[in-house]
């Protein structure tokens, strides 16, 4: 089934307009009446200011009621939202304004250096909306409280076509938005929407607002730990909304274990989505200190990180609760996913969605033959493709046999009953906490350290964040680590910096430029193990 999830949010404002949608931690609520009258007024200000059908809408925003309520106005009206990473640079910000081509931008007041930095650098004009966080920052722009104060409804019907972006690493290159249309993302989140809440999938948008207002289908409530800018916090939150759920929201750029664990006792959460081990466990470890559980939540997601058994073992020891650990990509949406219901099941066996298949190297599918490797695939509903960038999308969404396909590149080997077992992603793509980090972007930006003759950077496993980014480095003058890693953080986000810093006296290149990765990341290992360096 393909629906607007716009059309679907309006219908239950109008049979539940009292219901609560979004849930604040400092207690400020949404019902859908508010939810629906706010979007309707922002998407009116955006269109008094020409942002028309089709322009792009960024989001430079954490997990706040801002940001679902932009996500609305623009599906209700056309527009295309493009979340970024709020841990982005004034540089990497404007690169991402300017590839997407937004026509307006709404941030936090906490990011406005930022965000006149990057606003500078654009090579075009971007309508700036400001959400207040910081009361000492003097933002430019539209002051949200003024966007979102008319009383303009919201178009009565959402307009087809419409899309929906999401900026992904990937695994060449730049990051890249990955183009969705909306109805083709809602037909394929069916599953998690209502498969996973042991609902029977609606044919209609009638058929979902009537499941939404049934007072049979469970009440969910949803925390998504994860940033929103990522794909499995934002559809699992869109999915709950459409559900006629409560989408629960920190206001928080960081993560503040103690106080989310809080927060999911006292709203009552059902649902909470976290990023593997990276948030799961410091909230294991808030529930031991705090001596808290997690009584009312019957299950916990994630998705695209490493999600260990020892770190789910202590979730299932906080309440009657099933675990889903997703194989997915922005790309694909869901491929496989291992659920647990309690400590018997672990360590659980990732099994493939209906729609996923495994193909070998000549594309024949070979999902039903136990013991053999392939790479994973899907098929259904799938994006439209990369933005402005055609040669990679025909390379990742092959057509195959008449079916268009997308493969981003992870090696499965095929186990019993549609079972897999993940053995990687064939690229040098680094997921740290979830973040996809492309190394040659970290490279350049250590290159252009005047004391840096070479360098490659590559991922190294690490108990928490899975992988963390890791610099081999030939010098060329004397510099510290710390001076490396700084130079960097001027640069690049964050979680881009290395972690580790590896010295070499040769990068021992063949005649043709290669570096041997496979042994620099042993060499690196091997003196991890000694206590050592390489």
């Amino acid at each position: 089934m393909r629906a607007h999830y716009a059309d679907i949010w309006q219908a239950i404002a109008r049979a539940l307009p009292d219901r609560t949608a979004i849930l604040a931690i400092d207690g400020e609520e949404w019902t859908y009446e508010r939810f629906a009258r706010e979007a309707g007024s922002l998407a009116a200000t955006l269109s008094a200011h020409g942002v028309r059908a089709g322009d792009r809408v960024a989001m430079l925003l954490y997990n706040r009621p801002e940001f679902l309520l932009t996500q609305f106005a623009c599906l209700a009206a056309g527009f295309t939202p493009v979340p970024l990473n709020f841990r982005l640079r004034a540089g990497e910000v404007a690169a991402l304004l300017d590839d997407s081509g937004a026509a307006a931008l709404v941030y936090p007041t906490s990011l406005t250096a930022v965000v006149v930095d990057a606003e500078e650098r654009a090579g075009h004009d971007v309508l700036l909306i400001s959400v207040r966080d910081d009361a000492t920052a003097e933002a430019p722009g539209i002051a949200w409280k003024d966007a979102v104060a008319g009383d303009a409804p919201l178009p009565p019907a959402a307009i087809d076509g419409t899309e929906l972006w999401i900026y992904t690493g990937g695994t060449t290159g730049r990051p890249k938005a990955v183009r969705w249309d909306e109805q083709d993302m809602f037909e394929v989140q069916m599953f998690a929407t209502y498969s996973l809440s042991g609902l029977e999938w609606p044919q209609t948008t009638s058929d979902a607002a009537q499941i939404a207002s049934d007072p049979a289908t469970p009440h969910m409530v949803n925390l998504p730990l994860a940033p929103f800018m990522h794909g499995t916090a934002l559809t699992t939150s869109m999915n709950t909304l459409t559900l006629g759920g409560t989408v629960l929201v920190t206001s928080s750029a960081r993560l503040d274990a103690d106080a989310a664990l809080r927060f999911a006792n006292d709203a009552r959460a059902t649902r909470i989505i976290v990023a593997g081990d990276a948030i799961a466990v410091p909230l294991v470890d808030a529930a031991e200190r705090l001596r808290l559980g997690l009584p009312t939540v019957t299950s916990i997601m994630s998705s695209g990180m490493r999600f260990s058994p020892e770190t789910k073992r202590g979730l299932h020891r906080l309440g009657a609760l099933s675990i889903h650990d997703l194989l997915a990509s922005t790309e694909g949406g869901g491929f496989a996913v291992t659920t647990t219901t309690g400590e018997h099941d672990l360590p659980g066996r990732p099994k493939l969605f209906p729609t996923a298949v495994v193909l070998d190297e000549q594309r024949n599918e070979i999902q039903d033959r136990p013991g053999a490797l392939g790479v994973l695939a899907q098929r259904g509903a799938l994006p439209l493709g990369y933005y402005g960038d055609q040669e990679k999308t025909d390379a990742t969404f092959p057509v195959i046999d008449g079916v268009r396909h997308v493969i981003p590149g992870d090696w499965v080997r095929v186990e019993d009953d549609r079972h897999i077992e993940f053995l990687g992603r064939g690229s040098g793509v680094i997921n740290t906490g979830g973040e996809k980090v492309y190394p040659l972007e970290v490279e350049e930006a250590l290159l252009s350290h005047p004391a840096v003759a070479d360098a490659v950077v590559l991922g190294t496993p690490d108990p928490r964040f899975g992988e963390v980014v890791t610099a081999v480095v030939e010098r060329a003058a004397d510099v510290t680590p710390d001076e490396l890693i700084a130079h960097v953080d001027g640069q690049l986000a964050g979680y881009k910096k290395p972690r580790r810093i590896v010295f070499r006296s040769s990068m021992d290149r063949s005649p043709t430029g290669k570096v041997d990765i496979g042994r620099l990341r042993d060499e690196i290992l091997a003196a991890n193990a000694s206590g050592g360096t390489a």
